[in-house]
């Protein structure tokens, strides 16, 4: 599964990056506001620092405003994924970009549905918000099952990309279910490395390692 980060903190971005765990980054307007920054130079240091698609975030609603922006977010860098709503006009851009080759991540997904909608326009990614459908009590890592019996019945090349995750256990549910890539948080991100037991266990060989006096260099 490729990990993206759901940020546009050019900081944490790049630190996650030398880590070697950075498939892409995903970013939207609210992302955008937190860093404080301008949506132009943000996300072209964005696209400097990760080799993998940084989804920038279209803000129009109709299909010819919708297609402006995405011609200047383009522009940004060769690694520019196009986001946009699943509207019907957002679908029709959608079709319209990735026909002439550009990558296009659909968000805003609460069903499969709206996911094969997105598949049938072409989408590159389809991204359904589990931590949202949480939010009302429903259990969203049952529409990433769902989506990924639909797409595997009908072999659409459209990623399934995981947003609004909230845990680590929405990270392992999602792999289990076989979903495409997973976007999360830096925090979130850097706690999976995190088991009780693994900090006991380096604790004890620290230990019993200064008890021999030895040094390996």
């Amino acid at each position: 599964m490729k990990f993206f980060v759901d940020t546009a903190d050019v900081k944490e971005i790049r630190e996650l990056n030398e880590l070697g765990l950075l498939d892409g980054v995903t970013t939207n307007p609210s992302l955008i506001l937190k860093s404080g920054r301008n949506i132009h130079e943000v996300t072209k240091e964005i696209c400097d620092i990760v080799e993998g698609p940084v989804s920038a975030e279209v803000t129009a609603t109709e299909y010819s405003e919708m297609m402006k922006e995405a011609a200047i977010l383009s522009k940004i860098a060769d690694n520019i994924c196009i986001k946009v709503p699943l509207t019907l006009d957002g679908l029709k851009a959608c079709r319209s970009l990735t026909s002439d080759g550009r990558l296009v991540n659909v968000t805003l997904c609460f069903s499969a549905n709206q996911a094969l909608l997105a598949a049938k326009a072409g989408a590159t990614f389809i991204s359904p918000f589990v931590g949202r459908l949480d939010d009302m009590a429903v259990d969203g890592m049952e529409l990433i099952a769902e989506i990924r019996h639909i797409y595997d019945n009908y072999g659409f090349d459209t990623e399934i990309l995981v947003a609004s995750i909230r845990s680590t256990e929405h990270v392992k549910r999602a792999a289990m279910i076989g979903a495409d890539v997973a976007t999360i948080p830096p925090a979130t991100l850097k706690a999976l490395v995190k088991h009780p037991l693994t900090d006991k266990g380096l604790e004890m060989f620290l230990a019993d390692w200064a008890k021999t006096g030895q040094k390996i260099g």
